[in-house]
Formats: structure tokens, sequence, C-alpha cells
């Protein structure tokens, strides 16, 4: 199998891209019979609710803020339902750290002392062919403690035992991505479902072999309609390979503005495998920005750096979070941690873990059973401040926060956000923006830049408030309207003070930040047109409808 050169057909699933070592292993005909099934059971589905998405998105963008579902308060209101009880290894999550599934990060993680690792096939990744099949083989390989390596330079990387490895959960793409290098019928497959299935497939038994179990992320869910999607995903999955229903457990990432308003009907549609939710604050100030984004000052945020989790509207967000996993024996996981230790410069080191520190106490003390962090370095700063309140308990479950009043009005409470925009701010988004998008086109989804860990939901931020701010003709604290041409000489500026090297993907980098930015449109996500143009074998412009309905 892995001779073939040109398109190849399996069990009805066509293969496109060029082969890679191994990927025989991972693309068996029975795990793409498998594949093949999750599809068809749900490919119109799925279609219907990106569809939903796109409808849902003109109604906020015409006026129409989101409020609490008044169909669903019957669920709401019923107090006697629950999630399932935590599965095994999942029962303590005071720290989690994320990153990509190549080699090298998989062993760091796994090394890192974390109670949990996201093993992430979604923002820190870019899905190239052989990330998305080295991904795979990497994380057998780690199950199976056959990932041992030596670097060219001698430095050797092995696992530790596997008692003090931490339990792996999965993040697969999210539903707006299709992977184009795998067709039924000439139409790609969602990404989620060749992440998810081909993991569950080739891992599941032998998770459950181990004592543990399949476990997954759920990224960009929109509403409980898409985590009732995933649950038939899960039911129908346990049911192809014989798993017992309940084996799979699912965090879903409350990243979008519209999943906020309904977190506890996404566990109530997942609740036999539901294992709680997560404050993926990045992508969710991206979700905001982009729903809002032609609502004109009242939606309009400052810099980033200034929207932090203290201002009213994330802090209405997240206590409202833990209510509502703590109310339904879930659990609350918080945000990401992106600092990343320079060991070259001590006092910014120690500043940085400072505010690591008091970010993670701050989760620690409304009730979060545990957080995330990008670097390994990390790990102890977080699970100290989790000791130090937990103790011996290995999670709050029993904190349930009836002191948080659900409210619809302060998740888009936007007016309250203290801070101003700066010119400083704008060159940092044009900078990190176009900095990312050349690491990602090279295969290098998660990016060290000034000290901080980027991934692709920190890059939308980044060209979605430029669009915005440009949109709506903001204004900067010196008093000076951002228009599109202002940008564009910044942009220009920036770019030239970028340092170049050989086989760099800079100029490719700006093509697609200056389309994702400075066009009347907006694309839902940069990573669409990004993935069509520049990682599929057949190069391609992304279609209309990918553009708009994700």
């Amino acid at each position: 199998m892995n001779s073939f050169t040109d398109n190849f057909t399996i069990n009805g699933i066509t293969l496109t891209a060029q082969p890679i070592c191994r990927q025989g292993e991972v693309l068996t005909p029975d795990a793409l019979e498998f594949v093949g099934k999750l599809h068809r059971a749900t490919a119109e589905r799925r279609q219907e609710l990106m569809q939903a998405r796109h409808a849902r998105r003109n109604q906020i963008s015409s006026g129409q803020d989101p409020r609490f579902l008044p169909q669903t308060e019957a669920i709401r209101n019923d107090p006697s339902w629950r999630v399932a009880p935590p599965a095994p290894g999942l029962e303590d999550r005071r720290v989690e750290i994320t990153g990509p599934v190549d080699k090298k990060m998989t062993i760091n993680a796994l090394n890192s002392g974390a109670k949990v690792w996201l093993a992430d096939m979604e923002d820190s990744s870019t899905p190239t062919w052989r990330n998305v099949i080295q991904g795979q083989l990497n994380l057998t390989d780690a199950l199976e403690r056959r990932i041992d390596f030596t670097t060219p330079e001698g430095k050797e990387y092995k696992l530790k035992a596997a008692e003090d490895l931490p339990t792996i959960v999965v993040r697969p793409r999210g539903w707006h991505l299709p992977e184009k290098h795998m067709l039924i019928d000439g139409k790609p497959i969602a990404g989620g479902i060749v992440d998810f299935g081909l993991y569950f497939f080739h891992n599941a038994r032998r998770l459950l072999a181990q004592g543990k179990g399949p476990y997954f992320y759920l990224p960009k869910i929109e509403n409980h309609l898409e985590a009732r999607l995933w649950n038939d995903i899960f039911i129908l999955a346990q049911d192809l390979l014989g798993i017992p229903q309940g084996a799979i457990r699912a965090t879903v990432l409350i990243e979008t503005i519209t999943a906020a308003f309904e977190m506890e009907e996404i566990l109530y549609e997942l609740r036999d495998h539901a294992s709680g939710l997560n404050a993926g604050r990045w992508d969710y100030i991206f979700s905001l920005i982009k729903n809002f984004r032609t609502r004109g000052p009242r939606f309009v945020l400052p810099d980033r750096g200034q929207v932090t989790m203290t201002q009213p509207f994330m802090r209405a967000y997240t206590e409202q979070l833990v209510r509502a996993c703590h109310r339904r024996g879930a659990m609350a996981i918080g945000g990401m941690a992106a600092a990343v230790p320079n060991r070259k410069d001590e006092a910014a080191n120690t500043a940085s873990f400072e505010k690591v520190r008091t970010d993670k106490t701050r989760e620690a003390n409304d009730g979060f059973d545990g957080s995330w962090v990008a670097h390994p370095d990390l790990v102890p700063v977080c699970r100290e401040v989790f000791d130090s309140v937990l103790g011996e308990a290995p999670n709050q479950l029993t904190k349930s926060r009836e002191d948080v009043t659900p409210d619809d009005r302060a998740l888009i409470d936007i007016a309250s956000t203290q801070g101003t925009i700066t010119e400083a701010g704008i060159r940092q988004n044009i900078e990190v923006g176009i900095r990312y998008i050349e690491s990602w086109l090279r295969g290098n989804g998660a990016v060290a830049i000034h000290n901080l860990m980027e991934d692709a939901a920190t890059a939308e931020i980044s060209r979605s408030q430029l669009w915005q701010w440009i949109h709506s003709h903001a204004i900067t604290e010196h008093g000076d309207i951002i228009s599109r041409e202002w940008v564009q000489d910044m942009l220009d500026e920036e770019f030239a003070r970028l340092e170049r090297f050989d086989g760099d993907r800079f100029a490719d980098a700006r093509s697609i930040f200056e389309e994702v930015t400075l066009t009347e449109e907006f694309p839902t996500f940069l990573t669409i047109p990004a993935y069509a143009r520049y990682l599929t074998e057949a190069r391609e412009e992304a279609t209309a409808e990918e553009l708009v309905a994700a």
C-alpha cells in the first residue's frame, strides 16, 4: 500500500496524498472502513449544522443578541440529572499540559509530571498529511512504549515508568476542517472524524486493557446540537467495535460565544460520555469578535494583551462554567497559561511565572478542578497552586458555586471592558499573525513568539481584531482612526523587519494574512484558505461554502 503515488481507493475511501513511511499501519482496510461508516452516518447532519452556524452568525450580526434558550429551559431547571462519574485516569486533572503530537512533544508531555496530556491534533498542529498520519503513529507508539529515540546530537528521549505518565486526552480537529486527502464520493471526510476514528479504532481496546479509556477533547462546538452529533458518533463507534457504551469520555471546550449560552445543554447531550468543560479563553475571544465584528463600538475590544481573565465578561464566562459543571458532576478545567519560559532571561522568567501563578490561583479559588499549561516548566507552578487548594482531594466537584447566578447579559457585557487600542497593539497583531502563519505553513502549529506560545486561536484574534478595528473605525488611545490604509502601511513596515531565512514561507504567510484581514469579506477561519491553498496535494482555492459555513 505504501507504494502508490496516485489516487488509491480502499473500502470506498480514496486517498490522494503522497504516502509517508508506515502509513499502512494506520490506514488499514478495516480502519478505513470504520472511518467511512462514521462519515456516511453523519455527513449530512454535519453539513446541516455548519449551515446552522452560518444562519446564527447572520442573526447575531443583524442585531439579535444570543440568550439562554427557552426551548431547553426544562433541562437547565431539572436538578436531577448528572453526567457520568469520573473515568479511570480522569479523577484528578489538576494540571494538564497541551501540545501537538510530534515525537518530541509526545515524550516531553508524557514525562512532564502533568496529570493529563491534551494530545492536540487541532489548533497547535498543522494538518499536513505527514502530521496527521505521524501523529496517529506517535500516539500508538507511546501507548506501546516504543517511541524512544535519540537525536543526531546524541540527546535521548525516553518515557518514564508507565505509572508516572499522564492520562492521554486527544483533541481531534473541529467540525469546520476537512481532510482533503481522504475522499468519499469525491468529497472530503471531516478532519475530526479522521482524527477521532483512526485513534479510536487502533487504541480503544488497548487503552481499556491499560486501565483507562479513549478520552477526547471536543473543540469549536457552537451549540448543544453539535454536541449531540458527537454523542451519536460515540455510540456508533462503540457499537461498531463492541466497546462498552460509556467507555468514551469527552471534555468540551467552551471556546465559542454561542456555546457559553448552552453549557448545561451540552453536558446533557453528552451526559453518558461527558467528563467536563474547559474554558478555552483564546478561541472564546476570537469567537466573540467574529460574531459581533459588525455590531459597532459596543463590541470593540482593546489590545489583546489587555483582554485578561479579570475583565467582567470573562469573569462571567468562567464563573458560570464552573457552576454549570459542578451542578452536573462534571469537571471544570481552566484556560491556557501560554507563557514559554526563557531560560536565558531570569528576570523575565520570574515575572512570567508570577503571572501564571496569579492566573492559576484565581482559577483554583473559583472552583476549577485543574488547568492548562503549554510548557513542561510550568507544570510545577500549576500543580503547586492546585495542591494548596485541593489538599488531599482529587478535585473540587463539591464546590457548587451556587453563589453564581446564570446571567446571559453578563456574557456579552463587552462595554464594561477596560482598556485601550494602541499602535503597539496593532503592530503586535500584525507581527504575531504573519509569523504564526509562516510557521504553520512549514508544519509547525505551536510557535513561541515573545515568550508566549501562539497557536491558531491567538493568530485568529490578531487578524480578527484588525478586521474589526478597521470596519468599526476604531480609535486608538491617541485619537487616531484605524483605517485599512494605515494598517497596510504598518503591515509593510512590520513585514520589512522580519528576519528572513532560506526556505521561509513569509511571502505566502503575508498573502494569507492580508486575505483574512484586509478584505471586505471575513473568512470564518484563516486555516481554511491556508489549508486549501498550501497544504493539500491538489492546490486549490477554498470553496465559497467552506469559507462561509464553517
